[in-house]
């Protein structure tokens, strides 16, 4: 049956309501563009309450660091030479003064012998002067000089044998036999070296791990203690005596508790970030570890027990003045507040509210765009005119998040 032109002409009730619909969908994107990211940060975010609670609120700094011995030494031949003996190997555990190895000795000994026969030459210069009745000022000089050489030179014999100059353990042998050792023109004792039985070896004491050697290197596996780099804002919190908390990384399961025993006074910087050594004695010492091995620290910088807090995200701090909202039959009330305490979760209130208090927490549901804005992730079913189908227009511009 025909259709009548009139009736072709009249619009029918379905298309008007779509064109009503783009109408709408047109001013809403319109509204979004005008109104920026305001609009789109309270439409996501979300509130909650919790409650002022009390207990012990404890704030804490954290680093990286290792295991090392809390004494070492390296000792080192003090008469150079080709090694003809070598008496220890690595594990063996040793006492102070023990013989670690030896160098042959024969160019020391003869350079002994001719120091010596200097010595007796220039006593002999003396006998003369004084039997021709002459000024011996001269040859006495020449006395103390030999004198002086000779115990140069008993000292060059005496270092071709390497004593180990602290009891411990032998961590490295930086040598072997019939390889050339250079001497140490000088030697150093460690706080349990030094005496004639350490001679013939340089050594030195550390509480960190040391990037020197010698050609034996010792440790007290007994006494070990952990060294960690803390950033230079943490660091300012740190002082002896502070109690820590050691986990292994190479031990699972395993922690340890522990104190801070010394804070380095110079920074060390390192691709421009400044971190301050610190070192941490240990409790007891886990089965298993061994020095080197990596661990985390955690170390208390604060502690109030009895401290009525409420979690950290409540607390809003504007300057210096620093507010909660309060939640009490469905209304809302903004309360200055005294802190104490921040700690890792929890923030210590002295004074604003009291336990079991509802305060509120606006946590971000999620992020949402800002700048030209649109439809965020939903539009007109299909699109229209070139519109993303499915997904609305795109939105652009720099996230917002709500207030955590």
């Amino acid at each position: 049956m025909p259709v009548p032109l009139g009736s072709l002409r009249r619009p029918s009730a379905a298309v008007n309501a779509a064109l009503g619909l783009l109408l709408v969908a047109g001013a809403y994107w319109a509204y979004e563009i005008v109104s920026g990211p305001d609009a789109g940060t309270a439409a996501s975010a979300s509130v909650r309450t919790v409650a002022v609670q009390q207990g012990t609120v404890t704030a804490s700094v954290t680093a990286d660091g290792s295991l090392v011995s809390a004494e070492s030494a390296s000792a080192s031949f003090v008469t150079g030479g080709t090694v003809t003996s070598i008496s220890v190997r690595v594990g063996d555990k040793v006492e102070k003064g023990q013989v670690l190895a030896k160098v042959d000795p024969a160019e020391a000994k003869r350079t002994l012998a001719a120091a010596e026969a200097d010595l007796d030459a220039a006593r002999d210069a003396v006998t003369r002067a004084e039997d021709a009745g002459t000024d011996t000022s001269s040859a006495e000089n020449e006395v103390t000089q030999a004198g002086l050489a000779v115990d140069e030179a008993e000292a060059g014999v005496t270092g071709t044998v390497l004593h180990a100059p602290m009891a411990g353990t032998v961590v490295a042998v930086n040598g072997t036999l019939g390889s050339s050792s250079s001497g140490s023109s000088s030697s150093s004792g460690s706080s349990g070296g030094g005496g004639p039985s350490a001679s013939g070896s340089s050594s030195s004491s550390s509480s960190s791990s040391s990037s020197s050697s010698g050609f034996i290197d010792l440790a007290d596996l007994r006494r070990l203690q952990v060294t960690a780099a803390f950033a230079e804002a943490d660091a300012t919190r740190l002082k002896e005596g502070q109690a820590a908390t050691v986990t292994w990384n190479a031990l699972s399961g395993t922690t340890q508790t522990g104190k801070v025993v010394a804070v380095d006074p110079q920074a060390t910087t390192a691709n421009n970030v400044v971190t301050y050594g610190v070192t941490l004695s240990l409790d007891k010492v886990p089965t298993g570890a061994k020095p080197g091995q990596t661990v985390s620290v955690s170390v208390v910088t604060g502690e109030v027990a009895d401290a009525i807090y409420v979690n950290a995200a409540a607390v809003t701090t504007v300057g210096n003045r620093h507010t909660v909202t309060v939640l009490a039959d469905g209304v809302r009330e903004v309360r200055a507040v005294e802190i104490g305490l921040e700690g890792d979760q929890a923030t210590q209130l002295i004074s604003g509210v009291t336990v079991g208090e509802q305060v509120v927490i606006t946590t971000a549901a999620g992020t949402t765009g800002s700048g030209t804005g649109g439809f965020p992730g939903g539009g007109l079913p299909g699109g229209f005119g070139g519109a993303p189908p499915g997904g609305g227009f795109n939105g652009g511009g720099t996230g917002t998040r709500g207030n955590r």
